[in-house]
């Protein structure tokens, strides 16, 4: 169903513009237009008719060929989108953006807009820093331009380090949160932004929710998570000024606002998001990631035939565990959840030892205790200094004070 929204793609000249054809798709899956500008440079990379294709819209590239009088000007381009995406944002491009420099059509479109701007920068790691590019990008997010990354990863030169361009999946997620939402205000009007709050400048990452392990493309294995701790805790953590990214199973609740949420299925799904949203400060594995996985699950259905099918189990990937085993750029806190039925404390102490986090949340979910899809809830704190046992409070509450408790941990241990 179109949506009416329309994104206005910057693509400029760097190898990861080869992404922008992924990027494409992925927006259009959000029932959002495309209609792109494309850079000298960029043309070295993709071609226009590859992405008229995709779009199913004119490509946009020489500023003076915009001369007919049924033809879109710099202007009327600069109007015409909901947002405007460059992707990559190579060094260059930023550069000229935080200069005011308009000497080709992208650049005069881009001081030319009213609109909401995104950057996904991409570059040699050497490049993203250096003190000219961390100044540029300083001044751009004074204007209340957003980023999309950069990651961490290995270069095509050879290099590792951040630079690469966030995967297409993410930067849409984080556009669509931004169209549906509002969650970034125009260029121009600094007073419409919310004040700061104790997390103001961290970056958090929330898991939430199931996930859903397919048997067959009709069936899945699961679990009776509803979301509702998880997505409480994002909000908390927003509401006090965090960049939050949600990573959300499959639940029945709305995406918060003013947080980018990427939407997973599986548990593999849920550690290739939590990877490519780093870096971050904060990290709360709020979600119950199934533990194991059909492998090899069928293509077509599984027929009754008279006889019970046998299906063979593999573990799933460790979310907590890879995120806090990470040497570099480890995430300065780390949060896990125990879910337990039975020896709750025992189990999560545990379980604190095994996977290498920092505080571990624990909570009982046996059938006595209604956790799953209550509006309460019972936990304690975990930590290598104690156990901290907190009263039956809302999750909404719980997400509160979990988050004054992060901010005053990061606070004080500078």
């Amino acid at each position: 169903m179109d949506s009416g929204k329309r994104i206005l793609l910057i693509i400029s000249g760097g190898i990861a513009a080869y992404k922008s054809l992924e990027l494409i798709r992925k927006l259009q899956r959000h029932n959002l237009k495309v209609r792109c500008i494309l850079t000298a440079s960029g043309e070295r990379f993709v071609t226009p008719l590859s992405l008229e294709t995709l779009t199913g819209d004119k490509v946009y590239q020489d500023l003076f060929s915009l001369t007919k009088e049924n033809e879109m000007g710099h202007i009327e381009l600069s109007r015409d989108a909901d947002l405007v995406l460059v992707a990559p944002a190579t060094a260059n491009i930023l550069a000229k953006m935080r200069t005011g420099i308009a000497d080709d059509l992208a650049t005069t479109t881009l001081i030319a807009t009213n609109k909401s701007v995104v950057v996904a920068p991409a570059m040699n790691v050497h490049m993203w820093e250096h003190p000219s590019t961390k100044e540029n990008i300083a001044k751009l997010k004074e204007r209340g331009i957003q980023l999309v990354g950069p990651d961490q990863g290995e270069m095509v030169c050879g290099e590792f380090g951040f630079g690469r361009m966030s995967e297409p999946l993410f930067i849409a997620e984080k556009v669509n949160n931004i169209i549906e939402k509002g969650q970034n205000p125009p260029l121009n009007f600094p007073n419409n932004k919310r004040e700061p709050g104790k997390l103001a400048g961290r970056k958090a990452i929330v898991t939430s929710g199931p996930t859903y392990e397919a048997i067959d493309p009709v069936r899945y294995l699961t679990n009776h998570s509803s979301g509702q701790q998880g997505h409480a805790i994002a909000i908390a953590l927003a509401n006090q000024g965090a960049e939050t990214i949600l990573v959300s199973g499959p639940t029945q609740l709305p995406d918060p606002k003013g947080i980018t949420v990427m939407h997973v299925t599986s548990a593999e799904e849920m550690l290739s998001a939590c990877m490519a949203a780093l870096p971050a400060d904060i990290v709360v594995c709020a979600a119950a990631v199934a533990d194991w996985r059909i492998k090899n699950p069928p293509a077509n259905k599984i027929k009754k035939n008279g006889s019970i099918p046998s299906l063979k189990l593999v573990e799933n990937p460790d979310i907590l565990w890879e995120l806090s085993k990470k040497k570099k750029n480890r995430p300065r806190i780390i949060v896990g959840f125990a879910a337990e039925t039975t020896d709750i404390i025992t189990h999560a102490q545990a379980k604190l030892l095994k996977k290498g986090c920092d505080w571990i949340i624990a909570n009982d979910v046996s059938q006595d205790a209604g956790t799953f899809g209550s509006r309460n809830n019972t936990v304690h704190i975990i930590s290598k200094d104690g156990i901290e046992a907190w009263p039956t409070l809302s999750k909404d509450a719980i997400g509160q004070k979990l988050s004054i408790k992060v901010a005053d941990f990061l606070e004080n241990s500078q």
